[in-house]
């Protein structure tokens, strides 16, 4: 059905888990999809309850990347990909995603998929995974994060290795360059991923978007800033109701159950 939505949702406790849904043509990205993923995005972002999020895609593989006979001609144009105001995806342009992503791949994943990995936070492969930053093949570059974020992750050489050659990667070679952090079956990759983020779920939510904030101004404003902010943000966090609960938690030995105060 053409009206079919191209990404589900579906919450499981503070887990926003978001299924990229059009397996019969491979995942490929177009104008609608990408819509509705900054949507399923932002919905997680706005929702109090939700402590982080898992991307994932149905069918044998992840992406094939944009489909550029549509999304072609909105970028020559100079159109948006994402709706004003919506968080976006890419964590490029306008609001960016401020909860944990973790996301999981499989089969084909091309172009947008690994700037989609490169913007999430915790990147799970299946062992069948093929990656590709192809566009150099089609006479365009990577527009979507990847010429910035690769070098940053994987170290020049190898960014460059991938970037300017077009080639196609497995997953060993994704783990070698820190592209991806576990490498598991086909069969338990999203599984795999929808732990990890139910552990950090479980974890004191403030203390995690204590981390986040940590980390993001270290990559945007660099070192000094951040060390800079160090202490005022642990005052904070030590005034808090998570932070007693972990102390009696540690001193009950039992987990703790934070509540986000």
């Amino acid at each position: 059905m053409t009206d079919r939505p191209r990404v589900r949702v579906e919450t499981k406790g503070h887990v926003h888990l978001i299924g990229l849904d059009r397996a019969e043509k491979r995942n490929a990205f177009d104008l609608r999809m990408l819509r509705e993923l900054a949507e399923a995005f932002t919905a997680f972002e706005d929702d109090d309850a939700a402590r982080a999020a898992v991307l994932y895609a149905e069918g044998e593989h992840f992406t094939a990347g944009l489909d550029l006979a549509e999304v072609g001609p909105a970028v020559r144009s100079g159109a948006p990909l994402f709706p004003e105001g919506a968080v976006d995806p890419l964590s490029l342009h306008g609001r960016p995603r401020q909860k944990p992503l973790v996301m999981a791949v499989q089969g084909w994943c091309l172009t947008i998929g690994i700037e989609l990995a490169l913007a999430a936070d915790i990147r799970v492969a299946a062992d069948d995974t093929r990656f590709g930053q192809i566009e150099i093949n089609r006479g365009i570059f990577p527009f979507g994060g990847a010429t910035i974020r690769l070098p940053q992750v994987a170290g020049w050489g190898n960014a460059m290795r991938w970037l300017l050659t077009g080639d196609v990667f497995d997953a060993a070679e994704a783990r070698r360059i820190g592209l991806v952090q576990d490498v598991v079956p086909a069969a338990e990759v999203k599984a795999r991923a929808v732990t990890i983020a139910e552990t950090i779920a479980s974890r004191a939510p403030l203390g995690v978007r204590a981390t986040m904030e940590s980390a993001h101004a270290t990559l945007h404003d660099g070192p000094d800033a951040a060390a800079a902010a160090l202490l005022g943000q642990a005052r904070a966090l030590m005034d808090t109701e998570d932070a007693a609960e972990g102390l009696r938690s540690f001193v009950e030995r039992r987990d703790a159950v934070f509540e986000g105060r």
